[in-house]
């Protein structure tokens, strides 16, 4: 049996995948037998993810499980699983136990199938990876046969030996509370492209299982985990199934990436906890790096792409369901394919760093200031237009280098620093050419730190580029509605100079305490006001109420028609046949509650997502 101080060694896709990512030299913490820490979290963990190989070579995992208890320690290094399976449709069962129940149990003198597990209680955040071989196996006589159709589920008992074990942490983990089920699988579909419901359970999916081998020899099964829709469909029709993920920060063992860097082959299974549906899905994989993969996901730096080359999609074959529970604060938000982002285009990149200058600093209402940049390039005549985006990066600003957990900034962790801002100004609005505005709220640590920032200190931040192809067009005669939402209203200005305010319709929702954007737009064009229905809204304290009752006399000045609540759908309905093009710069609720609105017009919309 393996002392306690015996050490595995990394294998040579660990070892690359380390260096590549700059990892300091570390041992490996995988441990060669069972520890009692393990053994007690199997024991109390109501599922297990298990993978292995088919006949063909081919990468599996299934979901067992439902109640603690399920699966247990036998004796030292030795873990037995009794429950519930489908062993028709599981391709780790069939692969493991066969597709039907004979009442004959594999026979341990046979060459062992490699095994990997996963023991993970999702209420707790507890996980536990297992590595090992099948050494024993059976299944329960089936009730009846199968026509094809549903089927009764079958009782598995294997027992496997574990030859490496290794704790991990909880981050990404959205906490389940796991409830048992019996399983009643039925086969929706085994081809490819993936049908619509298994699409739907992909955008709604906020956690897999994936389980990837060292050239046969060693298997290694583990969680992926994130905010729902993690997971982006990148090709799904007859010539090819692509999926890709981000791969978050984590603990930098690169287990999972260095099997697949040598053998790119994994087996995916994706649990639906509402009804016990699952996918189960196997391929080829792609690590991508770097540029690489954020030209695929922005804001990535690392990320997976699935070839899909089997799938099988089955009806209840889950012996659980689960209750939602607490998302966990290490999730970053979605971060969506380029190609997802309707009028968003992946910044332009050159070889040449470009910085902006931090010069002009103005506070506009306490949470709301606009920001001026010069442009360190020689040539600024093309690098925006109105209604386009800048990206900058703040990461060697404000990063603080790698950490594994850090619960008092969890979302730190996977944050590259990299913020994009609508450009508030015009190249016709009096700035110099290489001179470009922004209007922001403070809402996080970037904005924050801009909202502090001395101007004397001449700080610099890399340009990653400009971006974006939102633009207002205004045909000769006709009227252009324009909707806002608050600080929305910044790619709007943009175009202001552009645009014959006398034809344009502009109706901007703002928060009570935001009003000093209000005046600070009409007194830069006046002209808006005129053209603006106002509706203001949201508590505020006294002194901010004042400032509000004191704008009040400017605003009336200028024209605007002022209300004193909520946007609602008969304001825009009553001023539908302004023109079948509306322009809508809103958050996500005012915009779906706009597009609802204006059903039958054709809306161009600024989306802030990005």
């Amino acid at each position: 049996m393996a002392s306690i101080h015996e050490r595995v060694p990394w294998h040579q896709g660990e070892d690359v995948m380390q260096r590549t990512m700059r990892v300091p030299g570390q041992g490996n913490p995988t441990n060669p037998f069972l520890t009692p820490n393990g053994a007690r979290l199997i024991q109390s963990s109501p599922l297990l993810a298990l993978g292995t190989l088919d006949d063909t070579g081919r990468t599996w995992t299934t979901l067992l499980g439902g109640e603690a208890g399920f699966a247990r320690p036998l004796a030292p290094s030795i873990v037995g699983i009794r429950t519930l399976v489908d062993a028709v449709h599981d391709p780790v069962i069939s692969s493991l136990l066969g597709r039907k129940p004979q009442n004959n149990p594999v026979d341990p003198s046979t060459k062992h199938h490699a095994v990997s597990a996963l023991a993970i209680a999702l209420a707790t955040r507890d996980r536990y990876k297992l590595a090992g071989k099948l050494v024993a196996g059976d299944l329960d006589q089936w009730a009846k046969d199968s026509d094809g159709g549903q089927v009764p589920p079958a009782e598995a008992q294997m027992v496997i030996k574990i030859e490496g074990s290794l704790g991990n942490c909880p981050k990404y983990l959205n906490k389940k509370q796991i409830i048992p089920a019996v399983p009643d699988p039925a086969l929706l579909s085994s081809t490819l492209p993936l049908p619509a419901e298994a699409i739907h359970l992909l955008a709604k999916a906020d956690l897999f299982f994936i389980t990837s081998s060292y050239d046969g020899s060693s298997m290694s099964t583990n969680h992926r985990g994130g905010p729902p829709g993690f997971v982006r469909v990148m090709q799904n029709d007859r010539s090819s199934t692509t999926l890709i993920y981000p791969e978050y920060s984590g603990n930098r063992l690169y287990q999972t990436l260095g099997n697949l860097w040598v053998t790119p082959k994994a087996g995916i299974v994706i649990p639906d906890f509402d009804n016990g549906n699952v996918l189960y899905l196997t391929g080829s994989t792609d690590i991508v790096i770097g540029k690489d993969a954020a030209a695929l996901l922005p804001r990535s730096n690392l990320a997976v792409k699935v070839h899909v080359e089997e799938a099988r999609f089955v009806q209840a074959g889950l012996a659980f369901r689960a209750q939602q529970g607490e998302a966990s604060p290490y999730n970053p938000p979605v971060r969506f394919l380029v190609t997802e982002r309707a009028g968003i285009d992946p910044p332009a990149v050159t070889n040449q760093t470009v910085y902006a200058r931090l010069i002009g600093k103005e506070i506009l209402a306490p949470s709301i200031g606009r920001f001026r940049f010069r442009v360190s390039a020689a040539d600024t005549g093309r690098l925006w237009a109105p209604g386009q985006y800048v990206a900058l990066a703040f990461d060697k600003e404000l990063g603080a280098g790698y950490s594994h957990m850090r619960d008092d900034d969890p979302l730190s962790l996977n944050d590259d620093l990299v913020r994009t801002f609508t450009v508030s100004s015009s190249r016709r609005g009096g700035l110099p050419e290489d001179e470009f505005e922004i209007t922001i709220r403070s809402v996080g640590k970037v904005t924050h730190s801009l909202f502090r920032q001395n101007i004397r200190a001449g700080l610099e931040i890399p340009i990653k580029g400009f971006a974006g192809t939102f633009s207002i067009k205004q045909p000769d005669g006709e009227v252009v509605p324009l909707v806002a939402g608050g600080i929305g209203i910044t790619p709007l200005l943009a175009h202001l100079p552009e645009l014959d305010l006398k034809r344009a319709k502009l109706f901007w929702t703002i928060n009570v305490r935001d009003i000093g954007l209000v005046v600070d737009t009409f007194d830069r064009c006046p002209q808006l006001a005129g053209s603006t229905t106002l509706y203001v809204s949201g508590d505020a304290d006294a002194a901010v109420r004042g400032q509000e009752l004191q704008s009040r006399p400017s605003l009336a000045r200028y024209g605007a028609q002022v209300f004193h609540r909520r946007m609602e759908e008969s304001d825009i309905q009553g001023e539908r046949d302004l023109s079948m093009t509306w322009y809508i710069c809103a958050g996500s609720r005012l915009r779906q509650a706009l597009l609802s609105w204006l059903s039958a017009k054709n809306v161009v919309y600024e989306d802030f997502d990005y």
